[in-house]
C-alpha cells in the first residue's frame, strides 16, 4: 500500500463531498453508487477515497462508533509528547551516569 506524495485533500472539499453524498444517496441503488459517483464529479481519485470520509464524518457525528477526528489528533499529540520525554530521559540517563562516574573516579596527582 503506498501513500500519496500529493497533498491531502482540502477540508472544504472533504466536507461537500460527505454533504453530496448525503443528498445523493436516495438516486442511487446503493451507498457505494452514490460514493463513486461524488468522486468521479469532483474529481476525487476512487470511490473509496469518500467512502472513508463519510465514515469519519458518520464517527464524528456520533453515528457510528470509533474514534473520532480529535480524538485521534490529541493521540498523535500525545504519542509525538512521550517520545521527545523518553529521548528527554535516555539523554538526562546518560548524563547521570557519566557524572556519577566521574565523581567516583579517585583525583589525579600531578
Amino acid at each position: 500500500m503506498t501513500r500519496r506524495s500529493q497533498p491531502p485533500y482540502p477540508p472544504e472539499l472533504r466536507q461537500r463531498a460527505v454533504r453530496m453524498v448525503a443528498e445523493v444517496q436516495g438516486d442511487y441503488e446503493s451507498p457505494w453508487a452514490a460514493m463513486n459517483a461524488v468522486a468521479e464529479k469532483l474529481g476525487i481519485g476512487t470511490g473509496e477515497t469518500v467512502r472513508k470520509w463519510v465514515r469519519q464524518a458518520e464517527v464524528d457525528g456520533g453515528v457510528r462508533p470509533g474514534t473520532t477526528s480529535e480524538e485521534s489528533d490529541e493521540l498523535k499529540r500525545l504519542r509525538r509528547e512521550n517520545a521527545e520525554l523518553r529521548r528527554a530521559n535516555d539523554i538526562l540517563k546518560a548524563a547521570s551516569a557519566f557524572f556519577a562516574a566521574e565523581i567516583d573516579r579517585p583525583p589525579r596527582r600531578s
